[in-house]
């Protein structure tokens, strides 16, 4: 690794901290002193909030830290003459932009990686927290079309993986052909399993002298291949939340099942594309940039370019919320956009470093 990349790393990482550590400080405990006569008494419970809330505010704090983090440290430099000691060594701006991007990048990166994880559901735990609803787990009366079934839980524990009451209805060409009944059922090895199953079969042709109903009990039986219990939790909440696994597994679900996905892409593109809108920004700053201290205003390059990242990202937590509430197309409002600011900065880029 050169030397410039190290010092620019360093310096960059310094106030990229600094930032983050004071956002989360600042909101989380805002947070928390506005909620705190909601929480439970248990110390437990509170610090189980204020850690599933921290993660909850990183998913905001940390792209704008980066941001901040590179309009603080480029106004440093300038101040202190760096920029114009950097070209006189003739270090080009390949070198001092390419470092910081690929740096954010990788950050962003860990960032969709740990969404893939339960901490993906941090919202949602410290909303049941907040409600004193954290050891609640049940859902009633559930209905759902699962490829030729028809699913009935009278009662459904995500968290445990179990349910309560189930009727099972295969439906084929229109026709109601089998039904299983059954008091409990557990999901385990992707699939669920039934016990002492009560299986009811109509005959194919039926006539009046001799048909009759086939029934048959099965002490063990496992079916609903896939049917995950969080993605049924899901389907009935208003307000959803699915880590990057689920999101993509649901989707994969509900194209099979032929069903609505744009609610769960719209959820997915706000994980894995929204964030890296920081990267066309992060060069955009630089290229309008000043290279001497002689004719830079920092404040006014500050309160500029925090005006200009707080409403990027506004615009697109906008678009993110229209998404989900199936108001606008996912596809366009969130990947359309940030397609159109990547080539925007790579046009800009190319025709101020030419």
């Amino acid at each position: 690794m050169k030397i410039i990349t190290k010092y620019l790393l360093s310096k960059y990482l310094k106030y990229f901290f600094i930032i983050l550590v004071s956002l989360e400080l600042f909101f989380v405990g805002f947070d928390y002193l506005q909620n705190y006569k909601f929480l439970p008494n248990s110390a437990n419970l509170q610090l189980l909030y204020i850690l599933y809330n921290g993660f909850f505010i990183l998913t905001i704090t940390l792209p704008l830290s980066l941001l901040f983090g590179w309009i603080l440290t480029i106004a440093v430099m300038i101040k202190d003459n760096n920029i114009i000691s950097f070209y006189s060594l003739g270090i080009s701006k390949k070198d001092i932009l390419f470092p910081i991007i690929i740096l954010a990048f990788f950050i962003n990166s860990f960032l969709m990686g740990l969404q893939t994880t339960s901490l993906a559901y941090a919202a949602e735990v410290k909303s049941k927290i907040l409600h004193n609803k954290y050891f609640i787990n049940e859902k009633s009366n559930i209905l759902l079309k699962y490829n030729d079934n028809f699913v009935f839980f009278k009662k459904l524990f995500p968290l445990e993986k179990k349910a309560v009451d189930i009727r099972i209805f295969t439906i084929k060409n229109n026709q109601l052909i089998q039904t299983i009944i059954a008091k409990k059922a557990y999901y385990q090895n992707n699939k669920w399993y039934i016990i002492d199953a009560k299986i009811i079969k109509k005959p194919k042709n039926i006539y009046w002298e001799d048909s009759k109903l086939e029934i048959s009990y099965e002490k063990f039986l496992y079916t609903l291949e896939g049917f995950k219990p969080e993605i049924i939790n899901n389907v009935y909440k208003s307000k959803v939340q699915y880590s990057i696994t689920d999101a993509i597994y649901t989707i994969l679900l509900f194209n099979k099942q032929e069903l609505n996905t744009n609610k769960i892409e719209a959820i997915l593109y706000s994980k894995i594309i929204v964030p890296f809108f920081v990267i066309p920004i992060l060069i955009l700053i630089f290229l309008y940039s000043s290279m001497s201290n002689r004719f830079f205003h920092t404040g006014k390059f500050i309160s500029l370019w925090v005006f200009s990242s707080l409403f990027t990202w506004g615009v697109f937590f906008l678009l993110q919320k229209l998404a989900i509430g199936n108001i606008v197309n996912a596809k366009l409002s969130l990947i359309l956009p940030i397609i159109l600011l990547f080539f925007v900065s790579y046009y800009i880029y190319k025709k101020r470093i030419n």
